[in-house]
């Protein structure tokens, strides 16, 4: 059963806040600083992976095209992606869910919100 959370994110701030939720829900978790190294990271442990949090605006491959790449591949797209974005404009987060986001948080954020958040991605009762 899958026990890990992949948090990517260029933010090592934002990477720490995700791991401390991910550990007080019980879960592991694994880093990525942009798309291409989720993805690479998926390559090894996409069976250990539950939720894919994912950043939208980062260097090398930014979330958006990672999630379509994600969503575009059978071996990954049954695991749920939560985008974390500073976007806020309505077309661009739906945009997201279209693409096969299963949710999306606005940065900046609290350990509240990030938990509960995380919790309905993963069908647990908080």
């Amino acid at each position: 059963m899958p026990n890990s959370i992949l948090t990517v994110d260029d933010s090592s701030t934002i990477r720490k806040i995700v791991g401390q939720v991910a550990a007080v829900l019980g879960y592991e978790l694994l880093e990525a600083e942009d798309g291409q190294m989720a993805l690479d990271t998926l390559e090894t442990h996409s069976a250990e992976v539950a939720l894919i949090i994912l950043d939208v605006n980062m260097p090398v491959m930014d979330g958006e095209t990672a999630l379509h790449r994600i969503k575009g591949d059978p071996r990954f797209q049954h695991i749920p992606v939560m985008m974390l974005t500073t976007e806020s404009e309505g077309t661009r987060v739906l945009g997201f869910i279209q693409a096969g986001a299963a949710n999306y948080l606005m940065k900046p954020f609290s350990d509240d919100d990030l938990t509960a958040k995380i919790a309905s991605c993963l069908g647990l009762g908080f």
